[in-house]
Order: structure tokens, then C-alpha cells, then sequence
């Protein structure tokens, strides 16, 4: 749970870009955008194997390009 207290002289528009730079530092959206639909275990690791081999093809495209 991310607390951001007002501090003495502070603005409302500083302390909500406190509070938004402390909720993007705890991932908060991030889980609850992860979260929103279910995904099962076989679904995260195929999604997960995926994202892998198109990481080692763009990596493999990129030193291709600078062998050149």
C-alpha cells in the first residue's frame, strides 16, 4: 500500500506526482493491468517462450545488420 502524506507548504499537484511516482516505482498498475484478465500457467509459459525467441530473432537481425 503506497501512503503519501501532505507535507508542510507542499501543493496538491506535487504531492500527486509524489503519489504517482510511488505508485509507478511499487508496479501497482502494472499488476493490476497483468491481473485484469486471467491467464493460466500453460498460457504465462507459452507467452513466455514466445516472447523469448522473438528477443534472440531481433537480436540475431541486429548483429546481422551490423556485420554488414
Amino acid at each position: 500500500m503506497v501512503k503519501v502524506e501532505l507535507k508542510p507548504n507542499e501543493t496538491q499537484q506535487k504531492l500527486y506526482s509524489r503519489f504517482k511516482r510511488s505508485v509507478n516505482r511499487a508496479g501497482i498498475l502494472r499488476e493490476v493491468k497483468k491481473r485484469k484478465y486471467f491467464v493460466s500457467r500453460t498460457e504465462e509459459r507459452r507467452l513466455a517462450k514466445k516472447k523469448v525467441i522473438r528477443k534472440n530473432q531481433i537480436d540475431l537481425m541486429r548483429r546481422r545488420s551490423r556485420q554488414k
